[in-house]
């Protein structure tokens, strides 16, 4: 059972425009200067339930309140004890959600992903890849804390042909 610390139903700092996000529990990366340190367990925070992944639909489908995507963050997305969690909430964003973009923020290189992860990218718009490494930090850099992380744009390949189980 996947785990989170933190939903923002409105946020304008963690991706483009007004979105959701999500930062879920679990990292194996335990990078030194970390600011988020109390999301490295994965039993950490409380558990994600149906009811908070339909509330995140909810949110994005909301039209008083433009939002342009989804951001998942933590901890990282990407741990094992999320994967499934995660799978299916970008799933059903790309179904249930168009229009939407997903960004999504992990210490593994794209390079580097199990099957499993890629399962989960494959459903995504932008991967911000790479450890934080403090003597890479540059406080000016969108969307990355250090030098080393790098931006994917994704084409979410299945999700655009309407493969979407």
């Amino acid at each position: 059972m996947s785990h989170y610390h933190k939903y923002y139903p409105l946020d304008v700092v963690n991706g483009p425009g007004t979105r959701c996000t999500l930062f879920l529990s679990g990292c194996e990366h335990q990078c030194k200067g970390c600011y988020n340190q109390s999301t490295w367990r994965p039993d950490s925070g409380k558990p994600v339930t149906q009811t908070l992944l339909d509330q995140i639909i909810n949110d994005l489908q909301d039209s008083r309140i433009p939002r342009r995507g989804l951001s998942l963050s933590g901890g990282d997305p990407l741990h094992p004890a999320n994967l499934e969690t995660v799978l299916k909430l970008v799933q059903r964003v790309r179904s249930e959600c168009p229009g939407k973009d997903i960004w999504l923020w992990s210490g593994y290189r794209l390079r580097e992903l199990s099957s499993r992860q890629q399962q989960v990218v494959q459903y995504i718009d932008v991967l911000i890849d790479g450890k934080f490494e403090s003597g890479l930090a540059e406080p000016n850099l969108q969307w990355r804390g250090s030098r080393n992380q790098q931006i994917h744009h994704i084409s979410p390949s299945l999700a655009q042909a309407g493969e979407v189980t």
